[in-house]
C-alpha cells in the first residue's frame, strides 16, 4: 500500500503566530500542525514524525487550511474547524487528545484533572507524555493543560507560545 502523500507548507507568523508552522495532511485530515522557529527544523520534525512518507508541497490544497489556522490564532473563539487525522497516536494518546478537544476555548485543565477524567487518578505523567507526543498544535489544544498548581509547564513549542495562546484565548 502506498502511503498517502503529505502536503507540508510553511506559513510565517508572530507570537504564537511569530514562528513558522508546518501542516501535514492525509486523505483523512490534518495529521500535523507544527510550530517552530525555522522552516528547516520544522521540515525535519515532520519527516521524523512520518518516516517513509514523501513530503510534497501542495500550496493550493493547503490554502484554506492555513487560512483556518491563522484565523484561529487571531480569533480563537472562531474555533479550528479542520478534519483531524490522529491515527499516528497510540490508543491512549488518542483518548487524551479527544478529551483535550472537548475543552472549550478560554478554559484550562490540569494534567491531574485530565487524568482523572480518563479514569486514571495517578496518570498525570502519562497524560503529560501524551500531550508531548501531540503533532497537531492548536487542533489538539495541549496548550490548555496546566500543572496541578495552575502554573504553566512545558509545551512542545515553548512555554512563551503556550502563554501567548492562553492569553489570547482568555481575552475572548
Amino acid at each position: 500500500m502506498t502511503p498517502p502523500p503529505s502536503t507540508p507548507s510553511p506559513t510565517p507568523s508572530a507570537n504564537p503566530r511569530s514562528a513558522p508552522s508546518w501542516r501535514r495532511a492525509s486523505r483523512i485530515g490534518v495529521c500535523a500542525i507544527l510550530i517552530g522557529s525555522d522552516a528547516e527544523t520544522l521540515e525535519q520534525d515532520l519527516a521524523n514524525r512520518f518516516p517513509g512518507r514523501m513530503l510534497a508541497e501542495d500550496g493550493a490544497a493547503l490554502r484554506d487550511d492555513l487560512v483556518a489556522i491563522a484565523r484561529f490564532i487571531e480569533t480563537p473563539a472562531a474555533g479550528l474547524d479542520l478534519p483531524l487525522d490522529m491515527r499516528h497516536g497510540t490508543p491512549f494518546q488518542q483518548r487524551v487528545w479527544e478529551v483535550l478537544r472537548a475543552i472549550p476555548c478560554g478554559a484550562t485543565i490540569t494534567y491531574t484533572a485530565l487524568a482523572r477524567r480518563l479514569g486514571l487518578p495517578d496518570g498525570a505523567r502519562a497524560v503529560a507524555t501524551a500531550c508531548a507526543a501531540n503533532a497537531i498544535a492548536l487542533g489538539i489544544p495541549c496548550h490548555r493543560v496546566l500543572r496541578a498548581d495552575g502554573t504553566l509547564s512545558g509545551y512542545r513549542w515553548g512555554v512563551e507560545r503556550k502563554r501567548a495562546l492562553l492569553d489570547r484565548e482568555a481575552a475572548i
